[in-house]
């Protein structure tokens, strides 16, 4: 029965191993490691003129990470628009996020050229997509014995239990379903009792109250015969843990590695992401909570400027709106403080506004004619009440015909004896039941296309040319910016992290030139050294204006460069 259960289960949540992936894609099952690179080399077959399909370099079990940008040449180079970076699966175990970034590639091909403002879109942002971050981890979640909250690591040995030995003591499929389900065994001094309104379900007994069950914990035998179970698994090095911005090492931050970018993977995407330079948004998904989060990571960090604050305010208050129940919140204030994290990174090195998306509730697993607010957790977690777990059930037997939970079984183990194992699997929980999975993925996939909506959008404009004396002219020139998050962040312009905007006069002699601080009161202020060079930056939804000088005759031109913004150019005549 064990083994019918477990290919039940694999062909219900990842389709056959064998399939042939055919544009567009689907978003009813999950897809596995090898199916998610055939997607992308698919989705580039099928859109050759917009698409490029990269491989960002290998795993340390030398799997691929590939990347699917998407850029139409005929409007510009990629790396003379706005970038918006997305990626998921970090994480081995968060196997929907991997899908969400999927979504996200075909949603945007799909509907070019018939939607206007995903065209639109397209045309003025260069996108690019990393779907699988961990390509180790999701591998042998989904093709080996997991739970939920395993495989999360990279696979780089570590001996968690300091016995000299690496990785030898971790969670074990002993019934061969292909899930690390949970261990109970009987005991009547034992903390738990079987719940009388559900008996897969039990509670933790009253004082006095006489027990049934003692929770032993996740499948998994003492392979090292050191008197513990599961105690020395995969890794752990975290690689949302690991990235080279306010590293800190394992004594401070659990799972940190050794050093800054020990996995070599994140030091490819790392090296991949400074290639891009023009990346100014930010996504990484990951899988549980219903949280949008942003930086900093920690108290520690300097907070973020004011004026930054309120981009990542207007973002992260839209996407809200956009996925129900979702909540933008600050990581160390409202979550917890992490150290090394992903977009840590690329909010200080890069200067890109950041965002992690936690994507599942278990909230919307529901069986009821109205949604309770109830806590989530598991029973033996929390209070001696399992309404919420009671629903989840039900939720499980009617909507997901019994393929979420695993009843419990007899096992006979080698170091307890008779025990039962059974439980939620492991595609359970943490993520949702693939018919659930494409609404999901839609709307937070829409979160990063109106960002990218709100990526800079930049215009020259000509406000006048006034003849002064002889060749002499007055030229004045306005930057214009139409869209929410500025040319360069203020972080960026803070702490110097790339060169400033350049707004350049040629094809005549500049005397004097400078940026307008005060139309109306006609003052200017004016650049002593190579005044035909002026630095800037161009706010949100905001102009910058200038005033040159200059002398000569016929046309001259005026160029716009941003290292994010990309480049604009303005041919003036003087007369």
């Amino acid at each position: 029965m064990n083994r019918i259960f477990a290919l039940i289960i694999a062909l219900f949540i990842s389709g056959s191993a064998m399939s042939q992936i055919s544009v567009p894609l689907r978003f009813d099952k999950y897809h596995t490691y090898a199916e998610v690179n055939e997607a992308i080399k698919a989705l580039n077959r099928t859109y050759p003129s917009i698409t490029k399909a990269v491989l960002v370099g290998k795993t340390e079990e030398n799997r691929e990470i590939w990347a699917l940008e998407i850029n139409n040449p005929q409007t510009g180079n990629a790396l003379d628009k706005p970038g918006v970076y997305a990626d998921g699966n970090i994480h081995g175990n968060e196997i929907q996020a991997a899908e969400v970034v999927l979504y996200l590639a075909d949603y945007l091909l799909k509907n070019y050229g018939k939607i206007p403002e995903i065209t639109k879109t397209v045309d003025r942002n260069a996108f690019y997509l990393i779907p699988i971050v961990n390509p180790d981890g999701r591998y042998h979640f989904m093709e080996g014995g997991s739970s939920m909250n395993n495989n999360r690591s990279l696979r780089i040995p570590r001996d968690d239990d300091k016995d000299g030995l690496f990785d030898e003591d971790g969670p074990n499929d002993l019934d061969g379903d292909g899930n690390i389900s949970q261990m109970r065994i009987r005991d009547p001094h034992g903390m738990y009792r079987t719940d009388p309104n559900e008996p897969r379900l039990m509670i933790r007994v009253k004082e006095g109250e006489q027990g049934e069950w003692t929770l032993l914990g996740n499948e998994g035998i003492d392979v090292d015969k050191d008197g513990r179970l599961n105690e020395d698994a995969e890794g752990y090095v975290d690689p949302n843990r690991n990235w080279g911005s306010n590293w800190q090492p394992d004594y401070v931050q659990s799972g940190s590695g050794s050093f800054p970018f020990e996995g070599v993977g994140l030091k490819a995407i790392a090296e991949y992401m400074h290639e891009r330079s023009n990346i100014i948004v930010v996504y990484a998904f990951h899988n549980y909570g219903g949280m949008f989060l942003r930086g900093p990571g920690s108290k520690f960090q300097a907070p973020y400027s004011p004026m930054d604050v309120a981009i990542y305010d207007i973002l992260g208050k839209h996407a809200e709106k956009m996925v129900p129940g979702y909540r933008y919140l600050i990581s160390w204030q409202d979550l917890y403080t992490t150290f090394g994290d992903f977009t840590d990174f690329t909010h200080n090195t890069f200067g890109a506004y950041s965002f992690v998306g936690e994507l599942y509730m278990t909230s919307q697993e529901t069986y009821s004619k109205e949604v309770q607010q109830v806590e989530e957790g598991f029973s033996w977690q929390g209070p001696a009440n399992n309404e919420r777990e009671i629903e989840r059930l039900k939720f499980n037997d009617q909507l997901a015909h019994g393929t979420l939970f695993k009843d419990w079984t007899p096992f006979n183990h080698p170091d307890y004896g008779e025990i039962e194992i059974g439980g939620w699997i492991k595609y359970s929980t943490r993520m949702p039941h693939p018919f659930m999975l494409q609404e999901m993925a839609h709307r937070n996939a829409a979160a990063v296309i109106y960002a990218a909506t709100q990526t800079p959008e930049i215009e020259l404009e000509l406000i006048r040319v006034r003849r002064l004396e002889g060749r002499l002219y007055e030229v004045d020139v306005r930057v214009k910016n139409s869209n929410v998050i500025p040319s360069m962040s203020y972080h960026a312009v803070q702490r110097k992290l790339y060169p400033m905007d350049i707004l350049k006069v040629s094809g005549a002699s500049v005397v004097a030139g400078g940026q307008i601080t005060d139309r109306h009161n006609n003052k200017v202020n004016y650049k002593i050294h190579r005044p035909e060079v002026q630095f800037l930056q161009v706010p949100g939804n905001g102009i910058a204006e200038f005033r040159f000088l200059v002398e000569g005759s016929g046309n001259i031109d005026l160029t716009y460069e941003s290292v994010k913004a990309g480049k604009k150019r303005l041919k003036v005549s003087l007369r």
